[in-house]
């Protein structure tokens, strides 16, 4: 059978173009024992796959010039050769951006679609909802109490580590990029304050006054001067769990700011960073965790989903412009 693709056709120089992406057809074989015909259903798009378009040594390999963009997805099982897999189950694996494709058996993971909608299994019961859990608990080490501040608290990550702070009894601030963002924050997620950095006049007296009692644990999304902010009201021993930088993926320059380093040394600050692979054995504990608090009411996700599987390098550049809240999905 004959499918759809979408391959990098060049490697983008700042922020991404369309005619970066190119939309191609590729033909599948018949399926092999241990294989299985799926298709896509739900993609996963997330700002990470910015860096592997590039060049460049990193903890994941770059993507190729013609070859398919590779991501979260879950797919539907539409033919199998595997005794573990039948027609019709949901499976969910790090799978190319194509309309139908043959994985083996190994590289799908079934989803029950009855505990949790399957584009769930992309976000909050997926690897976003893991990077929250193990960046927060294993490295930001949040107490009841504490000052947590959250960038990019409005996306798919930080709705989920704000409101995993909660949980654990800390004042949540969280950093969004318009009032609508930081309303839904404080309404709907239960943060205690938010900040729109688009509209705040100083970001540092911003911060200073959301967080009287300075900042025990900032969790950053997002890098650049939003976080310098925040690092000049960290408190002694305070904990960065360092996840993103989004607002540099696509600086053409190595950019300049505020030397840090005197700061995380004379208030004895720990800065690491990181990423959900680093925790893969201990994905069960995440995943226990995250599907009781769902359960139980206290976490709770929201989508941003684009229909099209044509649209999927629109939603990719969309996360960029701030276009998402919550998890950026495309829907096939």
């Amino acid at each position: 059978m004959t499918t759809e693709q979408i391959v990098l056709a060049s490697r983008p120089k700042g922020l991404p173009v369309g005619t970066d992406f190119r939309m191609t057809q590729v033909e599948l074989p018949e399926i092999k024992a241990g294989e299985l015909l799926l298709k896509g259903l739900y993609y996963s798009v997330d700002p990470y796959m910015r860096g592997r378009m590039n060049d460049a040594k990193s903890y994941a390999p770059p993507f190729e010039i013609d070859k398919p963009i590779y991501g979260g997805v879950v797919a539907k099982v539409m033919e199998s050769k595997s005794d573990q897999y039948k027609a019709g189950d949901l499976v969910v694996g790090n799978f190319p951006w194509q309309k139908d494709f043959i994985a083996t058996e190994k590289e799908a993971r079934k989803i029950d679609a009855t505990l949790a909608p399957p584009s769930y299994y992309l976000g909050v019961l997926g690897m976003t909802g893991l990077t929250a859990y193990f960046g927060l608990m294993h490295i930001g080490k949040p107490k009841a109490g504490e000052t947590v501040v959250v960038s990019g608290a409005a996306g798919a990550v930080g709705i989920v580590v704000g409101q995993i702070a909660k949980i654990q009894g800390c004042r949540v601030v969280g950093i969004a990029g318009s009032d609508e963002k930081t309303k839904l924050l404080t309404t709907e997620f239960g943060f205690d304050a938010a900040i729109n950095y688009k509209t705040a006049s100083d970001m540092n007296k911003a911060i200073a006054a959301a967080c009287p009692n300075g900042v025990d644990v900032y969790f950053d999304n997002v890098g650049g001067e939003i976080s310098d902010a925040v690092i000049k009201n960290i408190n002694f021993h305070a904990r960065i769990p360092l996840c993103g930088q989004i607002s540099l993926y696509n600086a053409t320059e190595a950019p300049m700011g505020p030397r840090i380093q005197p700061i995380l040394l004379t208030r004895s600050v720990l800065m690491q960073g990181f990423i959900v692979g680093n925790f893969q054995e201990q994905f069960p504990e995440g995943m226990q965790h995250l599907a009781q608090w769902i359960r139980k009411g206290k976490l709770k996700t929201t989508e941003t989903i684009e229909h099209g599987f044509e649209n999927l390098p629109n939603a990719l550049l969309g996360l960029f412009k701030g276009e998402n809240t919550g998890k950026m999905i495309v829907e096939a």
